[in-house]
């Protein structure tokens, strides 16, 4: 299993956390999302050999929230 953080824009409440964790956990491959809406972001567990990040984020995206594209400074090495 690999984890991806997703950044996440546009979740305002709970309920767009609940859309963007079934959005999420309705790709084959996925086995655990966890979403912040405090960090606007989503952590996903899921199988590479499946799914990848462009499929996660793509799902996102078709739920009608923006995926920051760039990664954070942070996770850049």
């Amino acid at each position: 299993m690999q984890t991806e953080q997703i950044h996440v824009k546009g979740m305002t409440c709970g309920g767009c956390v609940k859309n963007v964790s079934h959005a999420l956990r309705t790709v084959v491959g996925v086995g655990a999302v966890t979403v912040s809406l405090e960090e606007g972001e989503a952590t996903v567990q899921y199988d590479e050999s499946v799914t990848s990040p462009a499929r996660l984020r793509t799902a996102v995206s078709d739920a009608g929230y923006e995926v920051d594209a760039a990664p954070a400074p942070w996770d850049r090495q």
